[in-house]
């Protein structure tokens, strides 16, 4: 009997590589600003990205804009959101850095400090090879590392963020969001393991980067980085596989079930991964 009931609610195998064979993209990461217009000239005077659309909400009390470095129907791009009143945001400790390929680090780190921007790593190789970085802070504390690279279609290149089990965070983007994995580093001097994924290669579009810190399992969420959001041909058969993926990794849940916004037909679902990081499904 308790067989037979397994298998009745046993997930198709059809079911189960649809993360594969949709066609998936990130789209945008969302996260809270103190100063919008100060941020956004930030942005687009020091960093070189461009103001997509802004707009104000002023029954809903907050204003927000999109920013990136092409239309958003073909690029990541960053949600910058304004509360009304709220000036300053706890960043918390999960949250690592965005990154941003540039062919010249060097002038672009000049030209963010010549914007006001704070650098907190000077542009120059990693420690034992050959990448040019450096990492620099916006008005509101944000890390942004850039990453000397060739030219690419899409220069904002990386969310990273902290985890506590970094296998089973893997198995959870590769089952529920079909995500590859296309490195990992140990780094056993400093203590961290990381690991790349996405859906095509690093220099053609943006990854996530996911870091382990040996021995640390929990991590602050603060208030100020909200999530990033991906885009798929059915969010009902997403939130099918999400659901059932939580159940095996024993970690995550769904927090909006899939369906159309209230007065508009965008239809969604939302959901929490292991450790605790917001994820929202768009029907592209």
């Amino acid at each position: 009997m308790a067989e037979s009931a397994a298998a009745a609610v046993a997930p198709s195998a059809e079911l189960l590589e649809f993360p594969k064979k949709d066609k998936r993209r990130m789209l945008h990461a969302v996260y809270r600003v103190g100063d919008l217009d100060r941020t956004i000239q930030f942005y687009t005077e020091g960093l070189g990205m461009k103001l997509l659309r802004k707009r104000d909400i002023p029954d809903e009390k907050y204003s927000n804009a999109f920013l990136g470095f092409g239309p958003e129907d073909s690029h990541f791009v960053v949600e910058l959101t304004y509360n009304y009143g709220v000036t300053s945001y706890d960043i918390g400790t999960g949250f690592g850095h965005f990154a941003i390929a540039t062919e010249d680090v060097y002038k672009l780190v000049e030209n963010v400090r010549a914007k006001g921007g704070s650098v907190t790593r000077e542009p120059g190789p990693v420690k034992g090879g050959k990448s040019v970085i450096a990492f620099v802070k916006d008005p509101d504390g944000y890390m942004f590392e850039l990453i000397q690279r060739g030219p690419t279609p899409e220069p904002l290149c990386q969310v990273m963020l902290r985890v506590g089990d970094l296998d089973r965070a893997i198995k959870f983007y590769e089952k529920a969001l079909g995500m590859k994995v296309l490195r990992t580093i140990d780094r056993p001097e400093y203590k961290y393991t990381l690991a790349m994924m996405g859906y095509a290669d690093e220099d053609k579009t943006t990854v996530l980067e996911l870091t382990y810190n040996y021995g640390v399992t929990e991590y602050t969420k603060g208030n100020a980085y909200a999530q990033i959001a991906i885009g798929t041909d059915d969010v009902y058969k997403s939130a099918e596989v999400i659901n059932h993926v939580i159940q095996e990794v024993g970690g995550g849940k769904i927090t909006r079930q899939p369906g159309p916004l209230p007065g508009i037909n965008t239809k969604i679902t939302s959901f929490l991964d292991p450790d605790g990081w917001k994820t929202v499904s768009f029907l592209l």
